[in-house]
């Protein structure tokens, strides 16, 4: 008989050149430009580029999630994946948006993010907005630039999942459930998360396939992979911060319902072979996570 052997994470190889790749974009993107307020530029510089511990403590989660799901859906479907870097940064922007906005006195009133002091409590509540709006419009900018492949399509789906059907409605849901006295139905909260969470990395998958000029078929797959994911991702989030679903469900209906939504997730990319490696990683990582 084999030894009880404890499995770990899978190690990274793939995507580690592909974290490198955004952040000097980002790094291009986000550096001073002429006519814009100093305290501004370095405000957005400070809340995109920080670096510090996130609220897992995990070694192997990789850096810039979203993005990474992008280049994954351009790969998948055989695109080139400097054709997908910019509307990889431009997701990367919006969720850092959703962050800060989040961390506000108004929604989740947050100290800290990353282990350092959150936008407001660094530049001041007003800032912190105007940042948030700043970084919004900037990753919509870089959405509609010359040379983006199918650049009306990305626009939609990712407007779409920012929006009020998405993003946007999700925080909205999310304050009613904080708000309410009586028990979080899972409902409710599966809800919230498709919302807020999966819609936006479902749009980062899609995205970069539209990018790489999928197929509608393909489409279909990464949307499936997306969702799965996505919602997967909001349960063990969940799970590390003994929030949410664990209080609806409890640990260990939350761990084995997300680690069915992954293997779903990983069963849609079939068709695309060892092009979904991105992909599969990042799945792989969320099930060790």
């Amino acid at each position: 008989m084999k030894p009880n052997v404890q499995m770990r994470p899978p190690q990274r190889k793939t995507v580690e050149p592909l974290i490198r790749q955004i952040e000097q974009r980002l790094q291009q993107i986000l550096s001073p430009i002429d006519g814009a307020p100093r305290l501004l530029g370095e405000a957005m510089r400070y809340c995109v580029l920080s670096g510090g511990k996130g609220r897992r403590t995990n070694a192997q989660r990789p850096k810039r999630f979203r993005p990474l799901l992008c280049l994954g859906g351009c790969e998948a479907v055989g695109g080139t994946l400097r054709r997908a870097l910019p509307v990889a940064c431009a997701i990367e922007l919006i969720h850092s948006y959703s962050l800060v906005h989040d961390d506000l006195p108004a929604m989740d009133n947050a100290d800290e993010r990353r282990g350092r002091p959150s936008c407001h409590r660094r530049f001041g509540e007003a800032t912190a907005i105007l940042v948030g709006d700043a970084l919004l419009t900037k990753a919509f900018e870089l959405l509609s630039a010359n040379g983006v492949a199918n650049a009306r399509a990305i626009l939609r789906t990712v407007g779409e999942a920012a929006g009020t059907s998405g993003l946007i409605g999700g925080q909205v849901l999310d304050l009613a459930i904080s708000n309410q006295q009586s028990a979080i139905s899972i409902k409710g909260l599966e809800e919230v998360a498709k919302r807020k969470t999966a819609a936006l990395m479902t749009a980062s998958v899609m995205a970069g396939g539209l990018a790489g000029e999928a197929l509608s078929q393909d489409l279909t797959r990464l949307k499936t992979y997306g969702l799965r994911l996505g919602l997967a991702f909001q349960l063990m989030d969940d799970l590390h911060d003994q929030d949410g679903f664990v209080r609806a469900m409890g640990p260990e209906a939350v761990r084995r319902k997300a680690k069915a939504l992954i293997d779903q997730a990983k069963r849609s990319l079939d068709p695309f072979g060892q092009q979904a490696g991105v992909l599969l990683e990042l799945a792989d990582w969320l099930a060790h996570s």
